[in-house]
């Protein structure tokens, strides 16, 4: 909130009574209201915006000559998990602030899932230090699907109306269909506190059309960010939702939505981008939100009209554009400054008045806070994990057994639901390695039950050895694929005995293996470091024979009990739009 001293010396400053800390000179201006492009400089003070006009001439305690290059609004990711990321929110900022963004959206729901309110807290610690802007979407599902899945924490609807209450928070997150359409009533009143702060509630409306899709709407689902194609694009537009055109690492959905955009004449002002999970190794080879926008201007979106949808579009949804999204006066100072806007590479950030990065590298190291040994304690399994533990054992008496299967589709984090032909060997459903049907588990990792839900999966194309990750959406226990009883379970064990992370097994050994013990979920290394060590792990994956390009980022959405088709949890296969328990073996 702007004091009353604030207020009176950013008037004061613009009638020349103070100096300004910022002059930046010799800029082209990109617009956001108007749409121009116009030569001027900008005026900063206290992190603020004093002038744009091009005849202010103001003091400044400092001037940086931009040299006629362009300067626009820092860009807002409008829905993101760090923990996918697998880097602390201090870790982060090394690779997402040199690409222009300044804003960051976070939905916190896996640190939730794990280790509730108090590991909320210790993600904000570090938010004085940033060089960028952190804001809280509440986590609306811990857990996601109740019943279905062990998770480490619960945050019930008076625990979110507090939490909600925090300065940081902006939203209510993500909200799947089945807590609307089944009336559950705990949601509803998540959502109700939150619009009574006249704040907004993200959506999650993942293969919803039609009246189901009028009904999740209707409830005050304000966007969705689970488009995959233009119909559905198109569908939520018409119900009056905003679209959030996500680009991921296992997700790519700006080249299919983009194309529909273009081709049916959409409308933009209810557009924007965001990330929602991507490795940070992506982020600094292709970009982060300015990956999107250059993206969309390559295939058909005017540039203003692109920016626009990475920044004013962003800030009016979320009922911020009082404070940024914009360079205009008042508003705080998030700017980039760029050679060309039709290919965005800032040469220079700033965030809040002050240059936080240059030439693709941040000005400052900022460094990862000491978490407590509590949140890097948080995998405990109940009882031993051994090879005898993934025996799926058949119920029917005969050689063979139909069997449903979970089919990846590339680059979407959706799937099918595959009935297939399994052979029966001493009363165990065996899986086909030579046609890409692996073993799949999800093992139970609070110390609570001890449960292992067991399936099938094809599209990993493993010949051999087992992969697994502490990361399994959203509940977070850990999922292993593998094409033996034996690596599964070494591969398991590797990841209980570093308290989190990712492992590869082969031969009943754990050959590589990725420590992430922030939650099981994050380093407390830099991203350097983390993006190196993920280059190995997934190197050892396709010695494995996984060709796919992020394949633990796959593993760790298979178990979604909210994705459709289907979805694994420690408690079995789960019908994700019936939201149920269902067998894995056809009788």
């Amino acid at each position: 909130m702007r004091t009353f001293e604030e207020i009176k010396n950013t008037i004061e400053t613009g009638l020349g009574k103070y100096p300004c800390d910022l002059k930046l000179k010799d800029v082209c201006l990109v617009n956001v209201y108007t749409n121009e492009i116009y030569r001027t400089d900008i005026y900063i003070k206290n992190k603020r915006i004093i002038s744009i006009e091009p005849n202010a001439d103001l003091e400044a305690e400092e001037c940086l000559d931009c040299s006629g290059k362009y300067a626009i609004p820092g860009f807002i990711d409008t829905h993101m998990h760090f923990e996918s990321t697998m880097l602390s929110p201090e870790a982060l900022a090394s690779v997402v602030v040199p690409q222009g963004t300044t804003t960051l959206c976070a939905d916190l729901m896996e640190i939730a899932n794990v280790a509730g309110e108090e590991g909320l807290r210790e993600m904000l610690v570090s938010m004085d230090r940033l060089p960028y802007r952190m804001l809280i979407e509440v986590s609306s599902r811990v857990p996601t699907a109740p019943g279905l899945e062990t998770t480490g924490a619960i945050l019930g609807e008076k625990e979110v109306k507090k939490i909600m209450e925090w300065e940081e928070s902006i939203s209510l997150g993500e909200l799947d269909p089945s807590k609307i359409l089944f009336v559950k009533e705990e949601y509803i009143h998540k959502v109700a506190d939150t619009l009574a702060q006249r704040k907004i509630v993200n959506g999650h409306a993942i293969g919803r059309l039609g009246q189901e899709l009028n009904v999740y709407a209707s409830s005050g689902i304000s966007d969705d960010h689970e488009c995959v194609n233009a119909e559905e694009m198109l569908a939520r537009l018409r119900v009056g939702m905003k679209v959030l055109i996500r680009e991921g690492s296992s997700e790519r959905n700006v080249e299919e939505l983009i194309k529909g955009v273009v081709e049916e004449h959409i409308p933009l002002e209810n557009l924007m981008f965001c990330t929602d999970d991507k490795h940070a190794r992506e982020i600094q080879q292709e970009g982060h939100i300015n990956y999107n926008v250059n993206r969309a201007i390559a295939l058909g979106i005017p540039p203003i009209e692109a920016i626009k949808m990475a920044t004013i579009y962003a800030a009016k949804h979320f009922r911020i554009e009082d404070e940024v999204g914009s360079i205009t006066p008042g508003r705080l100072a998030d700017i980039q400054i760029v050679s060309d806007i039709t290919n965005i590479k800032p040469s220079v950030v700033i965030f809040e008045g002050e240059i936080v990065a240059k030439d693709n590298a941040l000005l400052k190291e900022c460094k990862v806070t000491e978490y407590p040994e509590w949140i890097k304690n948080t995998v405990i399994l109940k009882k031993p994990v051994t090879e005898e533990s993934f025996l799926f054992k058949a119920k029917s008496s005969g050689t063979q057994a139909n069997v449903r299967v979970i089919d990846l589709i590339p680059s979407q984090i959706i799937n099918k639901e595959m009935i297939d032909i399994l052979p029966i060997r001493d009363g165990e459903i065996i899986p086909d390695t030579d046609r890409d049907i692996l073993k799949l588990a999800v093992v139970e990792r609070y110390g609570k039950s001890g449960d292992i839900g067991m399936g099938f999966v094809h599209g990993f194309e493993l010949k051999k050895g087992a992969l697994a990750y502490s990361m399994s959406h959203d509940h977070h226990n850990i999922v292993v694929v593998g094409t033996n009883d034996k690596d599964m379970a070494a591969a398991v064990n590797g990841v209980a005995e570093m308290n989190g992370g990712l492992t590869v097994a082969c031969n009943g050994t754990v050959t590589h293996r990725m420590c992430l013990p922030i939650g099981g979920l994050m380093s407390e290394k830099n991203a350097d470091e983390i993006m190196e060590e993920l280059d190995v792990m997934n190197d050892a994956a396709k010695k494995l024979g996984c060709n796919m390009p992020a394949p633990f980022m796959s593993l760790s959405f298979i178990s979604l009990p909210t994705v459709p088709e289907l979805g694994l949890t420690d408690k079995g296969l789960i019908d994700v739009l019936n939201h149920k328990l269902i067998d894995v073996e056809i009788i």
